[in-house]
């Protein structure tokens, strides 16, 4: 899928936006609620105006609420190609638990505990700062496939065998960042923490949550710092 522009490309799909000549109904793509509008895209999706300016938490958390996809990989990229979702930045901490939550629950066909792990995701992400990675030597993506799996188990710090579950989710993602090396690239981060989730989860909980193979990332040409031929996810 090609990257959209923020000024006249869906932000669900990249489809260029077809305008109108009087109002018709639409659903907003990522809030489930009913507008009138001149305006939607070429397949049809219609997104709001509260949306389009909403914080990129903020729409992550109403894309994954509404999505009912099982490709964490899929959804990640989706709201990656949003403007409001940045290169790099702080978003992805939540982002990586988010599209995981959205993936396990839609699998299980549990929507409401969804939404309600959504929002207490969002609030421990929030306190993951930027820069994690190279200030605090935890990288923030990593730290989300922890969050993660302490959602999932009702996890706390009295918890004994899903503490340990907790703690190995986010040492095994970390290792595996930590391995590929730097410098920081929130997408190469986030694919490589999902891939290392849907390993841990397919594991230990007997859930398969797919990831795209191959997966490629086409981001590289707004990374100043990409590894290029040396990283895993390079066109």
């Amino acid at each position: 899928m090609p990257t959209p522009s923020p000024k006249t490309d869906c932000l669900i799909c990249a489809a260029p936006l077809a305008y109108h000549t009087d109002p018709r109904p639409f659903t907003c793509s990522l809030w489930g609620r009913e507008f009138q509008s001149e305006v939607s895209c070429e397949q049809g999706h219609f997104i709001c105006d509260s949306c389009h300016s909403t914080s990129a938490n903020e729409l992550i958390q109403k894309m994954c609420a509404q999505s009912e996809s099982a490709q964490p990989v899929e959804l990640a990229v989706a709201l990656m190609k949003s403007p409001t979702v940045k290169m790099h930045g702080p978003e992805h901490h939540y982002l990586v638990p988010a599209v995981l939550l959205t993936a396990y629950y839609n699998k299980k066909g549990q929507s409401d505990e969804k939404a309600k792990k959504l929002e207490v995701a969002r609030k421990r992400a929030e306190n993951v700062l930027g820069g994690f990675c190279g200030f605090y030597g935890a990288c923030g993506a990593g730290v989300g496939t922890g969050i993660f799996i302490s959602l999932i188990t009702d996890s706390t710090p009295l918890s004994a065998e899903t503490w340990g579950l907790a703690n190995r989710m986010t040492s095994e993602s970390l290792a595996c960042i930590a391995e590929l090396g730097g410098p920081r690239c929130c997408k190469r981060d986030t694919f490589l923490a999902l891939k290392s989730a849907s390993e841990f989860v397919r594991e230990h909980f007997s859930v398969a949550i797919p990831i795209s193979d191959p997966l490629l990332c086409d981001f590289s040409h707004l990374n100043r710092e990409c590894l290029l031929a040396d990283c895993p996810f390079h066109l």
